[in-house]
């Protein structure tokens, strides 16, 4: 099934820029570099582009803050009629080695409170991109460290991540999930 619809999760502010925890901004802004048609459209509720790979694809990122993601989606999906199926949610993973890309068609939120609340307001039936931040080690507070920046010693790892999740989102756009998932899991073992 085709995906009409990219989310990049993420925290609105500076002072996020460049955070683990906005690894999903990270790779919507990436996807829209290499296949974008135009900037960034501003609205109230969320940024939005469309990229065009042969086909009417909107790509976004909500404004609210992540733990309140799931009302801009619903929003998203009510206003240009799409089945959350046919929704991709790229975001991050604490529980993924940093740099580790996982794709699967649908599931449950894990660990992730911005899933949580997407899962809470469209249920668990949307394919999503993890892509891993856990470095060497992770200390102190959780929604600290995942609020914080890269280690210096992990940011060409991270750059790369995000570079290889935009390259996986397109491949997703291309081939669809369950052909993508063959290529993009295999390549992050």
């Amino acid at each position: 099934m085709p995906v009409d619809l990219v989310v990049g999760l993420g925290n609105p502010g500076a002072e996020y820029a460049g955070t683990r925890h906005n690894v999903g901004f990270d790779v919507a802004a990436a996807v829209l570099r290499r296949r974008g048609s135009g900037d960034w459209l501003l609205r109230p509720e969320c940024e939005l582009a469309v990229i065009t790979p042969g086909r009417f694809v909107i790509l976004a990122r909500p404004l609210s803050y992540m733990n309140r993601s799931g009302e801009v989606v619903r929003f998203l999906l009510a206003e240009y009629g799409i089945d959350p199926s046919r929704m991709l949610v790229v975001v991050d993973d604490i529980d993924l080695p940093l740099g580790a890309l996982r794709l699967r068609p649908r599931g449950g939120p894990g660990t992730h409170n911005g899933l949580r609340d997407i899962c809470r307001t469209t249920g668990t039936d949307f394919p999503r991109l993890r892509v891993g931040i856990r470095g060497a080690e992770v200390s102190g507070d959780l929604a600290d460290f995942v609020t914080g920046p890269f280690d210096a010693d992990e940011v060409e790892t991270a750059k790369s991540a995000i570079l290889s999740a935009a390259e996986a989102v397109e491949q997703v756009l291309e081939i669809g999930v369950e052909r993508a998932m063959n290529t993009v899991n295999r390549r992050s073992e």
